[in-house]
């Protein structure tokens, strides 16, 4: 396993105006969480994090957190993210929410599901590929957590599917979705009046309801105001 080290700082500037001044000096506030602890809040370089994020999937990746302390040397805290928060329109960085883990107990996580290949029934039959589920949840040792589950779809006729209960996963890698759930699966080519009667409809544009997610600097800036 690669070992991934990422340096923290601790922060006094909490609320909603003070973390501005954070990010504009080029840092990413954040917070460390830790099982039976209070909440640490750290700030991180934002060009050192944007770097990992490029380099790795950070999602599924265990991240060695250093934190700068005058008063004492802290060892090395094994973290997983728990949540980006991003701007919604331009896309920036906002907030990181850190979850500290221990390497010895084993946690469950989401892993995302790959297709691998071209199905026969795609390209000799005519029809398409499905993924139904982007991604399974796995319970593991954090040290065993895959990057990816690959799954080959080269022999999918039409009407042929692959279940959870047919993945492989690695030694010591357990899924905990329905072992009938269906993963992925070739569909028939639509027939030609069905796409003809969908035209004639014309295209109907569904209500976008975008919801925006609040850092926790803002749920206590909303907190002090009342």
């Amino acid at each position: 396993m690669e070992e991934i080290i990422l340096g923290a700082q601790l922060r006094q500037e909490l609320g909603k105006s003070k973390v501005k001044k954070i990010r504009d000096k080029g840092y990413i506030p954040a917070v460390l969480y830790s099982a039976g602890k209070e909440s640490l809040p750290i700030k991180v370089s934002h060009h050192e994090f944007i770097r990992l994020i490029h380099q790795y999937r950070l999602e599924n990746t265990i991240i060695n957190l250093t934190i700068e302390d005058k008063d004492k040397k802290q060892k090395p805290r094994s973290c997983l993210i728990k949540e980006i928060y991003y701007e919604p329109v331009k896309g920036d960085i906002l907030h990181v929410d850190f979850n500290e883990i221990s390497l010895t107990k084993e946690i469950k996580i989401n892993v995302p599901v790959v297709a691998k290949g071209e199905p026969i029934g795609v390209k000799q039959e005519g029809g398409s590929l499905e993924h139904i589920l982007w991604e399974i949840e796995v319970e593991c040792l954090p040290t065993a957590i895959p990057k990816e589950i690959e799954v080959d779809v080269t022999n999918l006729k039409i009407g042929d599917a692959i279940h959870v209960k047919d993945i492989n996963l690695p030694a010591g890698v357990r899924v905990l979705n329905e072992p009938e759930a269906i993963v992925l699966s070739v569909a028939a080519p639509i027939k030609e009046e069905v796409v003809a009667e969908v035209a004639e409809a014309g295209p109907q544009e569904p209500e976008v309801i975008k919801e925006k997610k609040e850092t926790p600097e803002e749920v206590q800036g909303e907190e002090e105001k009342k």
